[in-house]
């Protein structure tokens, strides 16, 4: 009898194992992902480039594991409990040689010598010590504590405070101690109490005596007590990128002082576990009061505070160009004269520390100044200034730093594509490291600070490679070479590779690599599911098309077999904006992926496309949306329907789209200001209106609405809401953090005013602006399914 069952056990194993998706269903595509497989994730390297570590989840438990490899036993293992709390933080600081490590853990600071495993704690205390990093000649660990800085001398585990900034208004009196009581006399009141001292010291030798001997007391006590460190008051404002030299002589510091009076948006939370309506208190919308700041360098040695001078830098008083369509605020602007608001991002120093190069941002986004400092008297002097009449922007905004004591690198869009660019700070003449139509996407200078290592889109659009490049100039040369989209991790001695690999239809897998052109990437992980393998997911061709303006657009295109009579076509439109969605890799948008499979199954031709404001083509490509979303990258879609009807023979009384998020806001666009096009429209978690979505990601697109009220208004549905014709769905999560659910019932609120009839709203109490729920997503998209099966394939 056991061994029947233990056969019976086998077969149902064997069934369930090979259970095959034959038909695509809403239900079965939109179910838990895990029935796909859960990819490798958050991959790293141990300091002593022996492990890699990852994430993973091949057994679909609750949860994804930590698993192990090296790079020459690629079988992953689970790490245990104990290896785990052993395990040193990724992220830290190396000291030159790369032979030790500082991290924080804990809020601690701990020193690791990965070659010997050895970890040592040096701070252990109830605050919260972070940021570590090694002095100028490493003899001293510098950390954060609250605001301040702090230095540790490794030999005599000596701990020193090295700045004092207090938040009061004026600093305590010199030589005193909190608490302590001093002689100080008080001051004189009024007119009839310094008369009376007066009279005092008149007439009794006593009190004069003991004036004399309070005032040497004084002096004596300041001469030999211990020097002050200076209290630097700060009022109400925050520090932020605290920085010392490498000589240690100058301390750079930014003070911000937030806005008090920014209002916020409140989310409702009706399902809650208290049973009562819970507020959710969530962000400011674009043109709410900004932070401003200020930074700062404190002279130890004279003991002095001043002010990085901003007021120099090209271009400060410049006017941002959309301004002269108005023309009285120009003329306003004109006569204040006044400097425009700028943030010192960061300041970098030299290893000698006789150079420091601070990156400045313009708070308009139209400029980004590369200035070198002049510690000692907080002068700037231009080195770079990229300028852009929309907004400075694109990939590498945040790849700066010394290759040695005289050359600094940065990224910029100047020739039109993100390239390296080296820059002499002694002279500011500059070299142009990488260039052609293509972007480089991550950067990292080698640990003898000899040769660039970067991802790139060089061969195509849609496919990333790791590459190297001389620091001195030369042409780069390709170090991976798989088809698709690579994130490249590479190990601490820079001998090999981690990669996270994917393909258009194969999901993220982990491979390693030596780091050498020509060598085989080996695959470590097989996350896919025999019931997500069985299905024979497509390759959508990668197409381009010209638009009206003359310009490629790249699209995905999926084409029946066997096209339903009606020849209906569906366009996906991908959201945020700014991001790629037609490249050889697995797609963000997978359950999009696979339900366009669906609908290509159905006989309906589909297509998605990087429409003019996506990532991945460059400067003029991402910026063409400025002050007119659901302009040319409305038009891109419109230009691709006539492309599928002229050569495809979809039928133009057939086409329907749907997206989410920014795709939502194109889909509302399309259906208002394009209802001869596009016949039917599934509009999720969108934008109806800009001037209530956040200020970073809008106002550099369009500026601000009580300044660019023309751009709010070309760009918002809401004000397009009468041209509505076609059939048009909203879905959208009442909880959406993101983009608010009163946008959506704003919009709403304008269709009942403006007698609208055909539209409908689905609402999804618990759900944010990524849904999360399996039934969600299912009810979802079986409304988008029969929207479109209703009303694109009569």
């Amino acid at each position: 009898m056991k061994k029947l069952f233990t056969l019976l056990f086998l077969a149902a194993s064997v069934a369930a194992s090979a259970q095959k998706l034959d038909t695509l269903t809403i239900e079965k595509i939109m179910r838990d992902p895990k029935w796909i497989g859960i990819s490798p994730s958050a991959t790293h390297w141990a300091g002593d480039s022996k492990t890699i570590y990852f994430n993973w989840n091949p057994n679909n438990t609750e949860r994804d594991e930590l698993f192990s490899i090296t790079p020459s036993a690629i079988k992953p293992v689970k790490v245990s409990i104990d290896e785990k709390r052993s395990i040193v933080s990724e992220n830290g600081a190396w000291n030159k040689k790369h032979t030790l490590k500082l991290f924080e853990k804990n809020g601690d600071i701990f020193l690791s010598d990965p070659q010997s495993g050895k970890v040592s704690q040096l701070t252990n205390t109830t605050e919260r010590e972070y940021d570590p990093s090694f002095n100028g000649d490493e003899s001293r660990v510098l950390f954060m504590k609250g605001d301040n800085l702090y230095a540790f001398k490794l030999n005599a585990g000596e701990l020193v405070q090295l700045t004092n900034f207090s938040h009061s208004a004026a600093p305590a009196p010199a030589g005193s101690k909190k608490g302590a009581k001093t002689n100080k006399t008080p001051a004189a009141g009024n007119e009839q109490e310094t008369w009376l001292k007066k009279q005092q010291l008149e007439l009794f030798d006593i009190i004069k005596v003991n004036e004399r001997d309070r005032k040497l007391d004084s002096i004596e006590n300041k001469e030999l007590g211990p020097k002050k460190l200076k209290e630097i008051a700060t009022d109400d404002k925050s520090v932020g990128d605290v920085q010392q030299s490498p000589d240690g002589r100058f301390i750079t510091y930014r003070l911000t002082k937030r806005p008090a009076d920014a209002k916020r948006t409140i989310v409702p939370d009706y399902v809650t576990a208290s049973g009562f309506t819970e507020d959710i208190n969530n962000r400011t919308k674009v043109g709410a009061p900004q932070s401003t700041s200020e930074s700062f360098v404190f002279d130890t040695q004279r003991d002095s505070v001043y002010k990085i001078i901003s007021s120099t830098i090209p271009g400060i008083k410049d006017i941002p160009d959309y301004v002269k369509d108005y023309p009285k605020e120009l003329e306003e602007r004109a006569k204040l004269n006044e400097d425009r608001k700028v943030v010192i991002e960061a300041t970098y120093w030299s290893e000698d520390g006789k150079n420091a190069v601070a990156v400045v941002t313009a708070q308009d986004n139209k400029d980004r100044w590369i200035m070198k400092l002049d510690p000692a008297t907080g002068n700037l002097t231009l080195l770079d200034r990229e300028h852009n009449d929309a907004w400075v922007g694109g990939p590498g905004a945040d790849n700066f730093g010394f290759t040695d004591n005289l050359h600094f690198y940065f990224e910029s869009e100047a020739s039109g594509y993100a390239h390296v660019y080296l820059v002499d700070v002694t002279n500011g003449t500059k070299k142009q490291l990488t260039s052609g139509k293509w972007e480089v996407q991550t950067l990292q200078l080698s640990n003898d600070k000899k040769t660039f290592y970067f991802t790139a889109n060089m061969e195509h659009p849609g496919i990333t490679n790791f590459y190297r490049v001389p620091v001195a100039g030369g042409e780069p040369v390709k170090i991976t070479s798989m088809k698709g989209m690579s994130e490249v991790s590479l190990s601490p001695d820079e001998k090999w590779l981690a990669i996270r690999y994917s393909y258009t239809n194969k999901p993220w897998e982990l491979y390693v690599q030596a780091n050498k052109p020509g060598a085989i990437a080996v695959q470590v992980t097989h996350s896919t599911t025999p019931e997500f393998n069985s299905y024979p997911w497509r390759d959508p061709e990668i197409i381009t098309f010209k638009n009206r303006y003359g310009s490629d657009v790249y699209a995905h295109l999926y084409l029946p077999a066997h096209p339903d009579p009606a020849k209906p076509a569906v366009i996906f439109v991908h959201g945020a904006g700014y991001l790629q969605n037609v490249d050889y890799g697995w797609t963000y948008y997978f359950r999009e992926f696979m339900f366009n499979n669906m609908l290509t199954d159905q006989g309906y031709t589909v297509m998605d496309m990087d429409y003019s404001g996506s990532a991945g083509y460059g400067r003029d490509w991402r910026t063409a949306i400025y002050r007119h979303m659901g302009g040319k990258d409305l038009t891109d879609q419109v230009d691709g329907v006539k492309m599928l009807v002229d050569k495809y023979g979809v039928n133009p009384k057939h086409v329907g789209l749907y997206g989410g998020s920014y795709g939502g806001f194109m889909t509302l666009m399309a259906m208002f200001t394009e209802p001869n096009v596009f016949t039917s429209g599934a509009a999720i978690r969108s934008v109806t209106d800009w001037a209530h979505y956040n200020h970073g990601y809008t106002d550099a697109i369009l500026n601000e609405p009580f300044t660019d009220e023309k751009a709010y208004r070309l760009s918002s549905p809401i004000y397009f809401a009468n041209g509505l014709k076609g059939n048009l769905l909203m879905l959208h999560g009442m909880i959406d953090q993101n983009v608010n659910y009163q946008d959506i019932i704003r919009l709403t609120q304008r269709l009942i005013e403006l007698h609208k009839e055909n539209w409908e709203l689905a609402s999804y109490p618990i759900e944010d602006h990524a849904f999360e729920q399996p039934g969600s997503w299912t009810d979802e998209y079986k409304r988008i399914f029969k929207l479109f099966e209703t009303t694109l394939r009569k």
